[in-house]
């Protein structure tokens, strides 16, 4: 080891392993439900916004497949996302498409 004037040694960290997220397989609790919510938000508001013409809801319906989208797990099956997120775009397109006036406040 060296003189009075060297830096101790310090010793080895000891072994750390990488972080791996618990399986929610095993734990179901583990599960954000979120966007699963806001799928069926985004539907519910699509559809009001197609059948009752408010762009407002149609908006929020484009607001929540966003939100969906953006809270998803890669390894999710994308399918009902899209089409989630399309019958979205398609209540704003078609709201826009009968009255292209913009939009009014609703209260």
């Amino acid at each position: 080891p060296g003189g009075p004037g060297a830096p101790a040694r310090l010793t080895e960290p000891p072994f750390s392993a990488r972080y791996k997220p618990p399986a929610t397989e095993t734990n179901p609790a583990l599960e954000d439900p979120t966007p699963d919510y806001m799928n069926l938000l985004g539907m519910v508001f699509s559809m009001c916004g197609l059948m009752l013409k408010l762009k407002w809801c149609a908006w929020i319906a484009v607001y929540c497949s966003f939100i969906s989208f953006a809270n998803s797990r890669s390894s999710e099956d994308t399918k009902q996302m899209m089409s989630s997120f399309m019958l979205s775009i398609s209540a704003v397109v078609m709201s826009y498409l009968q009255n292209p006036q913009p939009m009014s406040p609703p209260w």
